[in-house]
């Protein structure tokens, strides 16, 4: 279970001078003057030092590296002399120099979260075959698919001494590499030095990624990213429009293109434009988390169940996206990938999520006025949807990390409906006893976002130094209890999992019901962490005066409602482990892209603290997640170590441990009731 950082300051110790007096100020003034310019001194971090972005200088702690997932050494700052410097120059990991010198990057018509996803045959073979790669340069936007692949599928470096680093900054000199240097990704890997097994090995990739990732997180159109794709490898000259990147009428065309979301027309009336690169380097990523293609079996076979194949085409995918400044250039493009591109890490960052805020901000897309006047309805879906993707993941993130939100409910005017009208041929093919899609899908995003909302509230309301010092106020207590009783009145009965799945039930409809559950679920879960470690602040104040709890007069009213927040969470808890073993027994969690690893954690937390054999649910499930998402394979350990505690007598609570089920006491009837978890796993 995730717990902020607390900053711990060091007092000052007095000093006996009076450097407050002006004739000392005066003195040091004088004697600053005489004193030579001090010698700057680098010690920054080699990533931080390739990267040319401020350093903490502390070894192991910086936040540049800890936020990107960066190895954070100092290899150079050790090396004394400039034959050690170059030397561990050459050892270090390094990233792409630099980005398009033209500036920012097309914007993309990109597609909504509508669209068929048709079978696409592999080109492999069909595509002109390329002649040895050009000569090194760095990936821009005008860099042809082909070479893009190139890079992404380039060997390991060798000078790093392991299979899982970033490789060369620059596509392959020369030649294609030769198998040996592909040898650390098993003895499949080799064809990766052909072409064409480049490109059918790429379209396989793309493929898992729409049959697994999009049904989770649908920014893109299938047809059009397969169509586009095709012709961008199909394409040997380049990239924009057969025109030379550094000609004028190349770099006119540029910046018109960057200055709307729909790249300065309506894309009814563009061309065909080229994929972006760090966009098929993530969706390529992706795919590769996921895809069962022998080279990746037998990579995974090699390391342990890891792919380390898999590992570095998703640092090379996050490595491009920041070189080409994906983070800080405002386009519908880089929206859609900084928001691809967080859930692919392993670890929660946060960094691309408030990266892609930060560039909705940017393009006004909070602005009901702005997005009206996107005309092409595709893009305007898209933008609209990925809104309110990086609205909810805000909120959320914000509740279980315990940081304060980037957004707030005043900060946007749009909603939903937005999007626009479903076509009429759905309307009128939809059964008249049966709910549009247009209202399923209305529906879904109401309840998400109402409980979004309280989810923001908790967040300002609890993860502030005020409350963790003097505890929660009782009437903020029971202002959330009321909010989330009225959510799950209103909401929980249309979004969450019914008593009995359907039969036709499929993996889509199965893990969003789920995650929809299990998401109101957590919220107690979480209000009850939060009143273990901070208390209510009545009786907090009635402890420091001296006075016993039991002698406060709002004593009792108190302990009912701590009783009742710890049989919701024991419920949710419970009603988690029973989801999660059912998405466990049907192999779901191995497919899933971290939509319900924050539940199995915080319910697998809460029932191990409690020594609830329940346990074994989540942590079958962490452990099915790490099938994708290593770190679940650690977390499920810690719940494994925290439930073995518990069952010795070792664990021990703080504010909640007057309510607190005993080990061995029976608290069925107390979390049962109206909404306890009855799943039937035979229709499932």
């Amino acid at each position: 279970m995730d717990r902020p950082d607390r900053d711990q300051e060091a007092s000052s110790s007095s000093s006996p001078f009076n450097f407050s007096s002006p004739s000392m100020q005066n003195q040091i003034h004088e004697l600053a003057k005489t004193l030579p310019p001090p010698r700057k001194q680098n010690t920054a971090c080699d990533a931080c030092r390739a990267r040319k972005v401020k350093c903490n200088q502390l070894p192991g702690q910086d936040k540049h590296c800890l936020s990107k997932n960066y190895p954070c050494t100092h290899y150079i700052q050790q090396a004394t002399t400039e034959k050690k410097r170059n030397a561990a120059a050459a050892k270090r990991p390094r990233t792409l120099s630099a980005s398009s010198p033209s500036g920012p990057a097309e914007h993309m018509a990109t597609s909504g979260h509508s669209g068929t996803a048709h079978a696409f045959q592999s080109f492999g073979s069909h595509f002109p075959q390329q002649g040895p790669v050009p000569s090194a340069h760095p990936i821009t936007i005008d860099t042809q698919t082909r070479d893009l692949l190139a890079y992404i599928f380039s060997p390991p470096d060798p000078s790093s001494g392991s299979a899982q680093t970033n490789g060369s900054a620059h596509v392959r000199m020369g030649t294609n590499p030769s198998p040996p240097a592909y040898a650390e990704w098993g003895a499949l890997a080799h064809r990766l030095s052909e072409d064409s097994f480049r490109i059918e090995f790429a379209l396989d990739l793309v493929e898992v990624f729409f049959q697994i990732v999009h049904s989770r997180l649908p920014l893109l159109n299938p047809a059009q990213f397969r169509n586009r794709l095709h012709l961008s490898l199909s394409s040997t000259g380049p990239q924009n429009g057969n025109m030379s990147p550094s000609t004028p009428v190349a770099q006119q065309q540029r910046t018109r293109n960057s200055s709307s979301p729909l790249g300065g027309q309506s894309a009814q009336h563009q061309p065909q434009r080229p994929l972006h690169p760090a966009l098929v380097a993530t969706v390529i990523a992706w795919g590769a988390k996921f895809s069962e293609h022998p080279l990746f079996v037998a990579d995974r076979h090699r390391n342990g169940g890891q792919s380390a194949f898999a590992k570095v085409l998703i640092n090379r995918a996050r490595d491009l996206a920041e070189d080409m400044k994906v983070h800080r250039i405002p386009n519908a493009d880089h929206v859609v990938i900084a928001l691809l591109i967080e859930p692919l890490q392993s670890r929660f960052h946060g960094f691309w999520l408030g990266s892609a805020i930060r560039l909705l901000l940017d393009l006004q897309i909070n602005h009901k006025s702005v997005m009206s006047n996107i005309h092409d309805p595709e893009a305007r879906g898209t933008m609209i949807f990925a809104w309110w993707m990086a609205c909810l993941a805000d909120a959320y993130r914000s509740v279980y990390y315990r940081r304060k939100p980037m957004l707030d409910d005043d900060d946007y005017d749009i909603d939903f409906y937005t999007v626009g009208p479903v076509p009429p041929d759905i309307i009128e093919t939809s059964p008249a006893t049966q709910p549009s899609p247009r209202e399923q899908l209305e529906g879904y995003y109401k309840a998400a976002h109402a409980l979004a909302r309280i989810a923001r509230q908790m967040s300002r309301q609890l993860w502030r130094p005020a409350t963790e010092s003097d505890g929660i106020p009782a009437d903020v207590l029971m202002g959330f209890m009321t909010m989330l009783n009225e959510w799950r009145d209103e909401h929980l009965s249309h979004v969450g999992v019914p008593p009995t799945f359907p039969a036709d039930w499929d993996f889509v409809s199965a893990v969003t019901a789920c995650a929809s559950d299990a998401t109101y679920h957590i919220m107690w879960i979480i209000l009850c962490n939060a009143l273990d470690d901070f208390g209510i602040r009545e009786l907090n104040d009635g402890t420091r005066a001296g006075t016993p709890e039991a002698m406060l007069p709002q004593h009792p009213q108190i302990e009912e409602k701590k009783r009742k927040v710890m049989s919701e969470a024991l419920h949710g808890a419970l009603r988690i482990a029973g989801l999660a073993g059912v998405l466990t027994t049907n192999g779901y969690l191995r497919l899933d892209c971290a939509v319900m690893h924050v539940s199995c954690i915080q319910a697998g937390m809460l029932l191990a603290r409690l020594g609830r054999p329940e346990v074994t649910n989540c942590i079958n499930g962490l452990e099915q997640y790490s099938y994708a998402y290593e770190e679940c394979a650690d977390q499920a350990a810690e719940i494994k170590r925290i439930f073995q505690q518990a069952q010795a007598g070792e664990m021990e609570w703080n504010h909640m441990a007057s309510v607190a089920p005993r080990l061995g006491t029976s608290t069925d009837s107390a979390v049962g009731g109206a909404n306890a978890m009855s799943v039937d796993f035979g229709t499932f």
